[in-house]
């Protein structure tokens, strides 16, 4: 069979050279005819026409024929080849490491969500339950599994639990309260949320050494200052200049609680409500570029909404895995919780959300000093209105700023640059991460941390919270950005990536 189709295959590609000659001689012949110096009359000039009009025909035919011996003689060769090729292997199947666990941290989770099952179902009532909303009341160390992560889980000890399982805040948080959102969501990072300001002192020796593995700060030992006055930042008009060929937007925000009101996991509907008033009066005092409206959750229209949720203002109920929901802070929502900005929309605050008041000052282009200014002249505005109330801001000697969760403490500051390099951009976020770590700071990609930047478009910020003050924070983004922008200046002027670090200053 294989010398037939051998034999096959010469007689066609001999037909088709045979072809081959004959259509070059008539194209040749049609060249001389049809313009390129001959003539289109007499019988040559005919014949051309004539030779030319079956060329089509005859390379289909030729090339045809070629095809199927072809295909014939690859066909009875692939058969010989095939017992010493190769074979392709199936590509191996996705492995998901997440789900691949053994049968032995299988039963773990199943022993652990029957454990819990049963804790529920024995739990009496809490004084904060609502009707789509039952804290657990946890009567026996929780048997946490391989997949919990949260440092509460690392902290929590038999013994801990038995000094602190019968305590509560003269607010009715318990300590079940406080750990509950650790216990039911595994793959937190804290798993630790406070419910009033008393929470801070009678669960102290939990909560301290949680702080002390997310800040690298020793509560026991250590205190932290706060500096709000933008005055003692250092940001030079050649950096305002730098800043603004190079930062397309920045933000500073932070979080603010009410001393003498339950936090959000621990609130009360009049607790609730009495922070809105405050945080209205607070927003009523605003004047000048401050000022502007407030926008009920509960209660505001349609256009209200679509405003919001298209300025990218609007918060939204937390979804059953997410913190929130789980610790207890999303009960009776939306009552009493809403969204402030300004007229010019540089000055936003979420009332009664994570904390009672997130606020956010934020502006395109690299300004950081007109930001950081507002920034501080809204946490004023808000702390006198708490005075004026008889009330303060929650702060702490030791720890700073109070607030929910533990990761937000001291300064709860997060100073922003949104910044495109394209050039530095090239050498990938492991890079920028090096150089950003030199100033504490943290670069976000398009998908957060570690990823890439689409466009060369980076969010960098300051890394740490507690133990510096709010104006340290802010220097050292401005700082550490400054160093960026040098590089991608030297970049752009041919410099390769190791000398342009070297020689930014």
């Amino acid at each position: 069979q294989n010398a037939f189709a051998q034999l096959t295959m010469k007689n066609a590609l001999a037909a088709t050279l045979r072809m081959g000659s004959r259509t070059a001689q008539t194209y040749k012949g049609g060249a001389r005819s049809y313009g390129v110096g001959g003539s289109t009359s007499g019988p040559t000039g005919a014949a051309n026409v004539k030779a030319a009009k079956s060329v089509p025909m005859e390379l289909v035919l030729g090339m045809g024929l070629g095809l199927v011996c072809g295909v014939t003689l690859r066909s009875a060769l692939q058969r010989d080849i095939d017992p010493f090729t190769e074979k392709k292997k199936a590509p191996a199947p996705k492995v998901t490491i997440a789900k691949a666990v053994s049968a032995d941290e299988k039963s773990d989770v199943d022993k652990f969500d029957a454990w819990v099952a049963a804790q529920k179902a024995a739990s009496g009532p809490d004084d904060k339950d609502t009707a789509d909303f039952k804290y657990i009341t946890f009567t026996e160390m929780p048997p946490f599994h391989a997949g919990h992560k949260s440092l509460m889980s690392k902290v929590l000890t038999p013994e801990l639990f038995e000094k602190y399982k019968e305590i509560k805040s003269t607010k009715g948080f318990t300590f079940s309260n406080a750990i509950q959102c650790g216990v039911l969501k595994p793959h937190l990072g804290v798993g630790f949320t406070a419910g009033d300001e008393e929470c801070f002192e009678i669960f102290k020796d939990m909560i301290y050494p949680i702080v002390k593995g997310w800040h690298k700060f020793d509560p026991y030992t250590q205190d932290h200052a706060s500096d709000l006055n933008p005055m003692n930042v250092t940001f030079t008009r050649e950096q305002q200049i730098k800043f603004d060929q190079y930062v397309q937007s920045t933000r500073v925000r932070a979080a603010r609680n009410i001393s003498g009101f339950a936090l959000p996991c621990g609130a009360t509907p009049p607790e609730r409500k009495g922070v809105e008033d405050v945080l209205q009066e607070a927003f009523a005092m605003f004047d000048g570029e401050l000022k502007g409206k407030y926008y009920s959750l509960g209660s505001m229209s349609a256009t209200d909404e679509e405003m919001l949720q298209s300025s990218g203002f609007l918060f939204q109920k937390p979804g059953p895995a997410q913190l929130l929901a789980v610790a207890g802070a999303a009960r009776n929502w939306p009552d009493n919780r809403g969204i402030f900005h300004n007229d010019n929309k540089t000055a936003l605050a979420w009332a009664n959300e994570e904390d009672h008041c997130r606020i956010i000052s934020m502006q395109n282009g690299g300004n950081v000093f007109e930001v950081f200014a507002r920034f501080c002249n809204i946490s004023d505005t808000i702390k006198k209105a708490a005075m004026s109330n008889k009330a303060d801001l929650m702060y702490s000697d030791r720890l700073g700023f109070l607030g929910t969760c533990p990761s937000n403490l001291g300064t709860g500051l997060r100073a922003s640059v949104m910044i495109k390099i394209p050039l530095l951009n090239k050498a990938g976020p492991h890079k920028l991460e090096e150089i950003c770590s030199q100033f504490d700071l943290q670069p976000r990609g398009s998908s957060g941390e570690h990823s890439e930047a689409v466009g060369g478009k980076w969010d960098i910020s300051n890394k740490q919270r507690l133990g510096f003050t709010e104006v340290e924070l802010v220097q050292k983004m401005i700082d550490g950005v400054a160093k960026i922008i040098a590089i991608e200046e030297k970049l752009e002027a041919g410099k390769t990536l190791d000398q342009a670090v070297k020689e930014a200053k």
